[in-house]
């Protein structure tokens, strides 16, 4: 096994720490350290928390982890932030809504920058799951950074997904249209103490009743997270939604859909990893597409060719 599983497997919070950083840079030995991290799993319930900026996501999730601590259960926290056009690192600095959780060894709070993923996760976001989750952790957060319609890659590795919504975000079936919403198992109406909740709520139910969605009707929460209104039933519902994905075929067969992709993405990254590989080591390659007017799509047929066969193209 290796070291940093085993360490990990025994609650090591540097091991934690280094495991992650080491799937982020993408490290060599990043497939075995994942491997034995697998092996090792605790089946906690990973909870996405997503929606546009200014949504109140961090302040939802500062009030949730509180909640959850009073229930007795450890908490990991993934918040996906930006990346800084200048050091590479997460660019916003939400994380100071949470400082107060900092020294709590029932807490593991991780900012991660998306590095140019344009689904609103960082590359390593599921790798990073399942080591928070091979720490034993009971619940696992992931707030993503603030999204639109076409960013649904927290649905590939959330459990459960939660879409937090304002009431003054304005017409939301129209600026999120059907990508977004459709993803939701929970429906977050945050800030309900502005005007416009009643309106919010009356399009969310028409959405719900022409959706096709089936066996979980996504329910609709209202929560004031300045004040900690609602944080209850979001708890609630959450477990309810938990139960289902247990206790149900339909939860288990998005259990399976999700990993049959998940697999198929780590196959995806290696034969990349291995076709980038070749091509850097080819210097012909460079030569090839320094024409101005160079055909794109005969270059990369005669390379596929080449590197598929390892010869010229016939």
């Amino acid at each position: 096994m290796h070291p940093l599983a085993e360490k990990i497997g025994k609650q090591d919070i540097r091991a934690l720490a280094k495991a992650i950083t080491m799937v982020e840079n993408d490290h060599p030995d990043k497939l075995k350290l994942l491997k034995d991290i697998f092996a090792i799993k605790k089946n906690a319930h990973f909870v996405g928390i997503t929606g546009a900026p200014g949504a109140g996501k961090s302040s939802l999730v500062n009030r949730l982890i509180h909640y959850v601590r009073n229930q007795g259960l450890t908490i990991a926290v993934i918040a996906v932030d930006p990346t800084s056009p200048f050091s590479g690192g997460a660019l916003l600095g939400d994380r100071i809504r949470m400082n107060q959780h900092f020294t709590d060894p029932g807490v593991f709070i991780r900012s991660m920058a998306t590095r140019g993923s344009l689904g609103g996760l960082a590359r390593a976001t599921k790798d990073t799951l399942r080591i928070c989750d091979a720490y034993g952790f009971d619940l696992v957060l992931v707030e993503t950074v603030g999204v639109g319609q076409s960013e649904l890659d927290i649905m590939k590795v959330a459990d459960t997904t939660a879409l937090v919504l304002t009431p003054n975000s304005g017409d939301v079936l129209q600026v999120f249209k059907a990508g977004i919403m459709e993803i939701a198992d929970l429906f977050i109406v945050n800030k309900a103490d502005l005007p416009g909740v009643d309106k919010l709520k009356i399009l969310l139910r028409d959405f719900l009743m022409i959706s096709d969605k089936e066996g979980f009707t996504p329910p609709i929460i209202s929560t004031v997270s300045t004040e900690n209104q609602g944080i209850d039933q979001l708890w609630k519902q959450i477990l309810a939604h938990k139960q289902f994905l247990e206790q149900t075929n339909q939860g288990k067969n998005q259990r399976t859909q999700k990993l049959e992709l998940e697999i198929k993405e780590l196959i995806r990254e290696e034969i990349w990893r291995e076709v980038d590989d070749y091509l850097k080591k080819d210097a012909k390659f460079q030569e090839s597409i320094n024409p101005i007017d160079a055909d794109p799509y005969q270059f990369a047929l005669d390379w596929y060719y080449q590197w598929k066969q390892g010869g010229e193209r016939k």
